[in-house]
């Protein structure tokens, strides 16, 4: 589908990659891998067509479709989410119209017979086809899956596109390519602004509804799950391999073994020559043998290395002080903005030397149940740190806080004690900023970097209790290696904030899940709890289809067969049912979406102080009540009927 041909691509003196081929085909799902800065957006963008190679070509015929998911966009829009989101389907409505103006033709013409009209109808024939195979009739059930899978919900479907965060227009963006439904698509970071339950259904998504993948992801689970093939940018050149990611570390491993002894025997080679030219040099009975010497040495190509393993790298958080036995207790812990309530009743007990993760989806109260821990914000109920407890916080925007005017060598030389100020350079090199990459300022640092820099920073502080809000955003998989086994030796108490499956992993053993205003604990790592998920998941469906709604007990099915006035006056009740069911479900549509509008202004200091926001979001709370109970009641008329005769 795609050919690439002798790529290269040049930024100053040195080359970012050269002489790149390769093939994408059908079907395939490709991992782009290599340490920040190799390249990998770069050449994402040039199979987009959005940059242009140095050298080489890339070959796309025409009709190939791509789409493709940059890391930052600039968004203006200022539509709601649903029509932002329909904008997907703007070639399907091109079709639409383009079919009602042939229909419209068909019914004025009366030429029948000619050739003219033989043309109007294979014509309106081949679009109807053409729609009926994209699913066009199907495109709205499409856009509430795909919003809904990434995390959003019906009451936000009304809700400008302007008052979303910036991550979250990010889910929209990746909403309207994959309902495009392009040839290939190309995903840069795309699990970055997404909590693991996204996740998850991204990955369904690709694996089963997906054409070709093009992906970069620093989640190790992900692109796992996902791809099958591995390209890597490393030392200017592009290494395929046809294995999954894991396979692909396992053979990497290899191959920089042999390219080690392959490079030990040519220095040794290298240096033999250079010591038979020294020795023989100013002899003249030797001079031919030393010319040759010389012309040998000259054609020798050097053997690179593929990049240093960072993640070989030990980085040891500094000796701390021991805190008290629980440094964290909650009890009955709650937060509301206004009538909204984040969470309540939270009652945990976090002891020391335990590592636990916050999980849930986005907006569920992890970060708040934090900035409350940290006392940054009120809360109702009682919530008690520790006996010597020494706090080390690394918030989401925890980068702002660095000073722009230091360099990057002298913000991590301001923290660093002891034995850890001799390898300032390394672990500045681990986390990606070796080099001349030291002596950069702050203030012209990308967000990322300065995430990074933040994060050195906490690892070369003497806490006893850290609370890590989603930290392995900005850091690549080595990077985070470095990171995780960092924590894993530290003898403090953790508390991470993350989505990052494969970093969990193995790292923390209890589990709260964060939810529907509740925080509920599951003891295990992250994958005892993801598997105890499916399993509810999976008894809950079960329930529902075979228990009886209203009285709990199995229900059973009826041999009888309905006469001909029975089958018309059970079709007519399901009609009505349904009709009322579809009613009751815009209802609920309209308050949630009225209700979030108020919520969203009650949580300013204007709106909180207003009264009538007060009594209004209220009087929708009760209308809302009301409909869902109707909503209810309808479904199980409906189910009972539905149960009752299935064959009718």
């Amino acid at each position: 589908m795609i050919s690439v041909d002798n790529l290269s691509v040049e930024f100053g003196a040195k080359p970012l990659f050269t002489d790149a081929s390769f093939v994408i085909n059908d079907k395939e799902r490709v991992a782009l891998v290599g340490k920040n800065g190799a390249g990998k957006s770069t050449l994402l963008k040039i199979l987009a067509g959005l940059a242009l190679p140095t050298h080489g070509n890339v070959n796309r015929p025409n009709e190939v479709t791509i789409g493709y998911l940059p890391q930052v966009m600039r968004l203006t829009d200022t539509t709601t989410l649903i029509e932002e989101t329909e904008k997907a389907f703007a070639h399907v409505r091109q079709m639409e119209e383009e079919l009602g103006r042939v229909n419209q033709q068909l019914a004025e013409r009366e030429d029948y017979e000619s050739n003219d009209y033989a043309r109007l109808i294979e014509q309106s024939t081949h679009l109807t086809e053409h729609l009926q195979m994209m699913g066009a009739q199907n495109r709205r059930a499409d856009m509430e899956r795909a919003l809904m899978g990434l995390g959003f919900q019906r009451s936000d479907f009304q809700r400008s596109t302007g008052e979303f965060s910036g991550g979250w227009r990010m889910r929209i963006e990746l909403a309207k390519l994959l309902l495009q439904k392009p040839d290939i698509l190309l995903l840069d970071e795309p699990t970055n602004h997404l909590d693991i339950e996204s996740i998850q259904w991204l990955e369904t998504f690709l694996q089963t509804q997906a054409n070709s993948v093009i992906l970069v992801s620093h989640d190790r689970a992900f692109i796992n799950n996902v791809t099958g093939r591995t390209i890597e940018i490393t030392c200017g050149k592009i290494v395929d391999y046809k294995v999954r990611y894991d396979e692909y570390l396992k053979l990497r491993a290899e191959r920089r073994e042999s390219q080690i002894r392959a490079y030990e025997n040519q220095q040794k080679e290298i240096a033999d020559i250079k010591s038979f030219i020294e020795r023989f040099r100013y002899k003249p009975t030797k001079a031919i043998q030393v010319q040759s010497r010389i012309k040998q040495l000259e054609k020798i190509v050097p053997i690179e290395i593929d990049e240093v393993d960072t993640s070989s790298l030990r980085l040891k958080f500094p000796p701390c002080t021991r805190s008290g036995d629980f440094p964290v207790i909650c009890e009955d812990v709650a937060k509301a903005y206004g009538d909204h309530v984040v969470f309540h009743d939270v009652s945990l007990t976090i002891r020391r030397g335990e590592k636990v993760a916050f999980v849930g989806k986005n907006g569920e109260g992890k970060s708040t149940l934090v900035k409350c821990i940290m006392g940054q914000i009120p809360f109702t109920g009682s919530l008690k740190i520790g006996h010597q407890v020494e706090i080390g916080y690394y918030a989401q925007n925890q980068a702002q806080l660095l000073d722009d005017n230091l360099t990057v060598f002298d913000t991590i030389d301001s923290v660093a004690k002891g034995e850890v100020r001799n390898r300032i350079r390394d672990i500045l090199g681990a986390f990606m900023f070796g080099g001349e990459a030291s002596d950069k300022y702050v203030k012209v640092l990308s967000g990322g970097e300065r995430s990074r820099l933040a994060m050195i920073q906490l690892l070369l502080r003497s806490v006893n209790l850290l609370i890590l809000d989603e930290p392995t955003n900005h850091l690549d998989m080595r990077t985070k290696d470095v990171l995780k086994e960092a924590i894993s030796e530290f003898d403090g108490t953790v508390i991470l904030v993350s989505h990052d499956r494969d970093f969990l992993d193995g790292l923390v053993t209890k589990v709260y899940e964060f939810g529907g205003g509740k925080v509920v604990e599951h003891l295990g790592g992250i994958y005892d709890f993801l598997q105890k998920k499916r399993i509810e998941n999976l008894q809950e469906l079960e329930v529902k289809t075979s228990v009886a709604p209203t009285t709990g007990k199995p229900a059973e099915k009826t041999e009888s067969k309905l006469s001909y006035e029975q089958q018309k006056e059970y079709r007519k009740k399901v009609k009505a049912l349904e009709k009322e069911v579809e009613s009751l479900e815009q209802q609920i549509s309209e308050f949630e979406a009225a209700i979030h509008l108020i919520e969203d202004r009650l949580s300013t200091p204007e709106g909180a102080s207003d009264p009538d926001l007060a009594t209004r979001h209220g009087a929708f709370t009760r209308q809302l009540n009301e409909a869902m109970e109707q909503w209810e009641k309808a479904n199980e008329e409906l189910e009972q009927l539905n149960q009752a005769h299935p064959d009718a």
